[in-house]
């Protein structure tokens, strides 16, 4: 029977937070550097941590307009628009996160499925397109549509690569889409799209609530958005599709050998970092107000790719931080923004020889889920905490 389509278990909530804390005091004992916030983290009770997350969602509403002292970008660039620039830049960074650290599929061109969205939502909102013309809002799911289309139109030909020769492919199909938006008259290369649509609503004043001067709404909405993106993210890392993407990520012919139909699920990879990609391209398209071929090279797709290595492959919330700091730095310190590039190469430089797996590193918790079903496949850990039993079982986890 397959490993990835066999009956799954799940441990309740006390069993699974004892399996955690063994592999904390485990990695303790081989000399794994300890982790204080994140042990902390884990051993919180479930409510207490999702209390602790709706502070931290409050705050990030009130970023734009509470404009906090130095950390604002102003006066160089307005405060509310730097927001909105790093909330479409983490939504990226979390679709490629997918791709890269769920999946362990290294795409370098990335920034196609940015410019599908970008230019879906331009070609069926501005009025220099001459196809038809649709409501903003519905956009949004059109975009995702496309480019999920176009992640499995990539994937299926070129999933079977590996290691540099998928990176190569990747990095070939984002210079395609960024040469078609140039030679395509119905794209208008350098002239690009210009009034754009955005949702609808106005303000007291006549003017657009979804303005392109005013950051604050598309922040807030951009906000919304990642936050349902991490709730799916995080139900997809813990379910059978995330678990076949570890176990890919780790030894993809040993993945392969044990059952898990290994092409099929890169396939899903790809559609999903891709419509979640498309997803943030409709919204930086929106927001922006125009777009053109100027702003999907490959100097942005490396960026994401930095984003997702500086945060922590792997990790959804890495990936955001990745993110901030990758757009945040150029913004704030504007007299070291030409230099940006030197500054990322050589953090990136340092980072992997001293944190290799990043700011925040992929916790380990599917391991640990992973031992506990083992151990009660084997009829081990049916006993209740502090059972002979399970005496038995900690004193073996900690001669390991």
């Amino acid at each position: 029977m397959s490993t990835v389509d066999g009956p799954t278990l799940m441990p309740d909530a006390e069993s699974a937070k004892d399996a955690i804390d063994r592999e904390t005091d485990r990695g303790k004992k081989r000399g794994n550097r300890p982790q204080p916030v994140r042990d902390w983290w884990n051993r919180l009770p479930r409510v207490q941590q999702w209390a602790y997350l709706v502070i931290v969602v409050v705050l990030a509403y009130l970023l734009p307009v509470v404009n906090p002292p130095f950390i604002t970008t102003e006066p160089g660039t307005d405060w509310p628009i730097a927001c909105l620039q790093m909330a479409v830049f983490a939504l990226a960074a979390v679709g490629l996160n997918v791709v890269v650290g769920y999946a362990g599929l290294l795409d370098l061109g990335y920034v196609a499925f940015y410019a599908v969205g970008a230019y879906t939502a331009a070609m069926l909102t501005s009025p220099d397109s001459p196809f038809l013309h649709i409501p903003y809002l519905w956009t949004i799911p059109v975009a995702m549509a496309v480019t999920m289309f176009f992640g499995v139109l990539l994937g299926t030909p070129t999933l079977r690569l590996r290691g540099d020769y998928l990176a190569i492919v990747t990095l070939g199909f984002g210079e395609i889409v960024r040469i078609l938006a140039t030679i395509i008259p119905a794209m208008k290369g350098q002239p690009g799209f210009q009034n754009i649509g955005h949702p609808p609503g106005t303000g007291a004043n006549g003017v657009p609530v979804f303005s392109n001067s005013n950051g604050t709404p598309w922040y807030w909405l951009t906000l919304t958005i990642i936050i349902i993106v991490l709730l799916l993210a995080g139900n997809l890392e813990r379910s059978r599709v995330g678990r076949a993407w570890v176990a890919i990520r780790e030894d993809e012919d040993a993945a392969e050998i044990m059952g898990v139909p290994v092409f099929k699920y890169k396939v899903w990879a790809f559609a999903i970092g891709a419509g979640v990609g498309g997803l943030s391209g409709a919204l930086y398209a929106g927001s922006q107000g125009f777009v053109n071929n100027q702003k999907f090279d490959v100097v942005t797709s490396i960026l994401f790719l930095a984003a997702v290595i500086l945060g922590g492959s792997g990790n959804k919330v890495g990936a955001i931080i990745g993110a901030v700091l990758v757009v945040y730095i150029p913004l704030r310190f504007i007299e070291i923004a030409p230099y940006k590039y030197l500054i990322f190469g050589l953090a990136l430089v340092v980072l992997m020889i001293f944190r290799p797996q990043g700011l925040l590193p992929a916790r380990q918790r599917l391991l640990a889920y992973g031992r506990l079903a083992y151990n009660k496949l084997g009829g081990r850990a049916t006993d209740s905490p502090g059972s002979p039993g399970q005496s038995q079982l900690d004193e073996k986890g900690g001669a390991e």
